[in-house]
């Protein structure tokens, strides 16, 4: 299945440390969200609902709302430090606008081996949803410390934007199973090709 019409949970998940940072994720390689059915099946793998949320209310103006989210905050991470441009200033401003909805209530509930639970108290709305995005985006740019720790991967053409939490700061790849491993067999590769 082409990774644009994916709908496979593993398939658009990503280590990135911030669910903001997730969502601009969704661009590489290809673009992700080409659907509103790719974007239900993010919204529900990315755990920014809980898992079984009904998500079928989502619509194609749904899929444009996190697009737009998508772009506005990747304009505002992408630059270090950040400059004082219109285009800057406005995709802050629409950040910190779509941040202002509150987002999903949650509640705990008895699930069926009677463990507490987490659901929302109705389907949750797509500015309820965009708000929580956003207001983690805020929280990125506002934390010196996460932003000091911000990184893209050194994954050949891999734009992936991260958040460091390793020890010693030494992280190198988005992921390891997927950029690590291909830099390490290129590796392998080349001491392959030196030793012939």
């Amino acid at each position: 299945m082409a990774m644009s019409t994916a709908t496979d949970p593993h398939e658009l998940r990503f280590d990135t440390g911030r669910i903001c940072l997730d969502l601009i994720a969704t661009t590489h390689p290809v673009e992700r969200l080409g659907s509103v059915l790719v974007l239900r099946a993010w919204i529900a793998g990315s755990g920014l609902v809980p898992p079984g949320t009904p998500l079928a209310h989502a619509d194609a103006g749904w899929l444009t709302a996190f697009r737009e989210l998508r772009r506005e905050t990747a304009r505002l991470v992408r630059v270090r430090p950040a400059p004082r441009t219109r285009r800057y200033d406005l995709a802050l401003a629409r950040v910190n606008d779509l941040a202002l909805a509150a987002p999903p209530a949650p509640r705990a509930v008895h699930g069926e081996d009677g463990a507490l639970t987490r659901e929302l108290t109705g389907p949750p709305q797509c500015a309820a949803l965009l708000g929580a995005l956003a207001r983690d985006a805020v929280e990125l740019l506002t934390d010196p410390v996460a932003r000091a720790g911000l990184r893209q991967c050194e994954g050949d053409n891999c734009p992936i934007l991260y958040v460091d939490t390793s020890r010693g700061h030494r992280r190198r790849w988005c992921s390891s199973e997927v950029c690590g491993n291909r830099e390490r067999v290129a590796r392998h590769r080349r001491r392959a090709a030196l030793a012939r």
